[in-house]
């Protein structure tokens, strides 16, 4: 089976592991990684993001023990679209959380206006942090909580 996900992965953190685990549990796994017009328009809180190009290096290295550990493959591919990837033919299954689940009715809509069968699109719960909120990039970077969900003391 042929997985799907995407994002912008700035910093990879633990709920971004989850999504991972949970693909490559269902197949081969192909990411879509914003590209670097697109990553910004993808954000709700306007923050600096990486580079593509730094931002794929981190994320071959987070996907390469998890895809080993299932003995699965993967490939990062540039998003230039918010539907990205998942519109493409070859896919079975779309990882998403629960904020980007509207994305997913979207991509099989256009799926579905190609001619192709729609993909089973699977929702993967966040992860909390130690206080209750959830992981995100914006909180790390903002240093409220480190990768793993760690409170920072604000010193």
């Amino acid at each position: 089976m042929d997985v799907a996900l995407g994002g912008t992965f700035d910093p990879v953190h633990d709920g971004h592991r989850r999504l991972f685990e949970r693909a490559f549990e269902l197949g081969d796994v192909t990411v879509g990684l914003t590209s670097d017009e697109l990553a910004p328009k993808t954000r709700d809180v306007d923050r600096r993001v990486r580079s593509y190009d730094e931002r794929k290096a981190d994320l071959e290295t987070e996907l390469e023990s998890i895809a080993a550990d299932h003995g699965r493959a993967f490939e990062i591919r540039i998003l230039e679209a918010p539907t990205g990837i998942a519109t493409e033919p070859q896919y079975d299954y779309l990882v998403v959380s629960p904020e980007t689940r509207e994305g997913g009715d979207r991509i099989n809509e256009i799926r579905t206006e190609r001619g192709h069968d729609p993909l089973e699109v699977v929702v993967v719960p966040h992860v909390l942090a130690d206080d209750g909120d959830i992981i995100s990039s914006t909180r790390i970077v903002k240093g409220e909580i480190d990768e793993h969900g760690t409170v920072l003391d604000g010193d």
